[in-house]
């Protein structure tokens, strides 16, 4: 941290948390640290004491935080969601879903496991969005549903099925318009998700 931290002077610090706040409206350790080109919010703690004494500095407080609050609070509601109802249409389609409930991976059938992720939106000065999805290098699940939320980060754009044998990576960004390698991946429903846990009902031959 120290090492990280002598890169930076106070006034370059400043002017990037500035930058920050000028083009996002808000300021989070999340934000600071899923912002290309930005120190991370480890080198603010270092250096000022505190992320709060950091935000002090740009005339940035917690206070009027609101539209990140309410983008926190929507996805709190939004992952339970969106997990009840995988465990409750695999269920329909014949299959079975064990939740592990300190971690809510999905084990599917016994045969393959699947983590939910949820990445914002991040709106850039030059009018592109971006979304960064973040592995779970812990858990290693065979497929990580990642869903994309819409531009206000207020109800989800769509849903990427990205198998752990494809992505080796920590984590990938994705943009309104993405790479070849990505275009095999993202799905407007989780209905094919759905599809890989049915099991079909065979009738008994008499």
């Amino acid at each position: 941290m120290r090492a990280r931290a002598r890169r930076y002077s106070n006034e370059e610090l400043i002017q990037r948390l500035r930058n920050l706040y000028r083009d996002r409206g808000f300021l989070s350790g999340l934000v600071i640290d899923e912002t290309d080109g930005m120190p991370s919010s480890s080198v603010y703690m270092y250096r000022f004491g505190s992320l709060i004494r950091a935000y002090q500095t740009v005339g940035f407080t917690r206070g009027r935080d609101y539209r990140y609050l309410e983008t926190n609070r929507f996805l709190r509601q939004l992952h339970p969601e969106i997990i009840a109802q995988t465990e409750t249409k695999i269920g329909d389609l014949g299959g079975t879903v064990l939740r592990d409930p300190a971690t809510d991976m999905l084990t599917v059938n016994h045969e393959f496991t699947a983590c939910l992720v949820l990445a914002r939106c991040q709106t850039h000065e030059n009018g592109r969005h971006r979304w960064k999805v973040r592995f779970d290098t812990s858990l290693l699940p065979d497929i990580t549903v990642a869903v994309r939320l819409d531009h206000a980060n207020s109800a989800a754009l769509d849903y990427y099925l990205l198998p752990r044998l494809d992505f080796g990576q920590p984590r990938i960004s994705l943009a309104d318009q993405n790479r070849i390698e990505f275009e095999s991946y993202p799905f407007d429903t989780l209905d094919y998700l759905y599809g890989m846990g049915e099991r079909a009902r065979l009738r008994r031959v008499a």
